[in-house]
């Protein structure tokens, strides 16, 4: 087993042995069911051993050539700025130097002033702070969260690459229908899904291949300089 392929599965939990070959196992399953040719097959690779469901690969959607756009993020040490706390706690520490912060906390007083939802209110706190402008922006839980962002981005906000994958039966799918709208308007990268499935630790698990494919980027084993796929 190559060292890369000893800190991805790391980022897995595994740490022993067994739990290595166990990590192993599980990624040549995933590797049998989803393609592995290009970057947006790594992401759907992670997508469904993340979720458990093959079928996930098909949900993925891509727009503006996010992987990329994320790896270059990485490489710049660009912030990685999440929802909350379960998508920040599920980023790997290894293979990068961005800063990983989370939205949820900084805008209790907007949200108790206003009536909104904490996570929208923190989302909106830290935008007007400048902190989402050029990072990378993780949306793996709240849909309203999603929704903050998006009229951040209408106004005038540039995040590096967005990733969000906000889970549920209330305002999941229209919030990523509405990132995806927004972001195509003003050409910002995305990775979003369809249906009411999602969730923190597929965000997290996205926003970790960035990461792996800006180590390899730097190994120069991936040019980030041409266009997806």
């Amino acid at each position: 087993m190559t060292t890369e392929e000893r800190e991805a599965y790391a980022d897995l939990g595994a740490t022993t042995e067994s739990a290595m070959e166990i990590a192993e196992n599980s990624m040549d399953r995933v590797r049998e069911l989803v393609p592995d040719e290009t970057l947006t097959d790594r992401m759907r690779q992670k997508a469904v051993h993340a979720t458990g469901d093959p079928e996930f690969q098909h949900l993925l959607r891509f727009d503006g050539a996010p992987v990329r756009a994320g790896a270059r993020a990485v490489l710049e040490e660009r912030p990685i700025v999440t929802d909350i706390t379960m998508a920040k706690a599920g980023i790997t520490g290894r293979g990068h130097s961005c800063p990983v912060r989370k939205a949820i906390g900084n805008g209790t007083e907007l949200a108790e002033r206003t009536g909104m939802t904490r996570t929208a209110a923190s989302v909106l706190e830290l935008d007007r702070e400048g902190v989402y402008e050029g990072a990378i922006a993780v949306v793996g839980n709240a849909p309203t969260a999603a929704l903050a962002l998006a009229d951040c981005i209408e106004n005038g906000t540039r995040p590096a690459v967005v990733i969000a994958t906000p889970v549920g039966f209330v305002k999941a799918e229209t919030s990523r229908k509405r990132i995806r709208t927004v972001t195509a308007e003003y050409a910002v990268p995305v990775v979003t899904n369809v249906g009411r499935r999602g969730g923190s630790g597929l965000a997290a698990a996205l926003t970790n291949e960035l990461i792996h494919v800006a180590s390899d980027a730097r190994d120069d084993a991936v040019a980030l300089s041409t266009d997806e796929p």
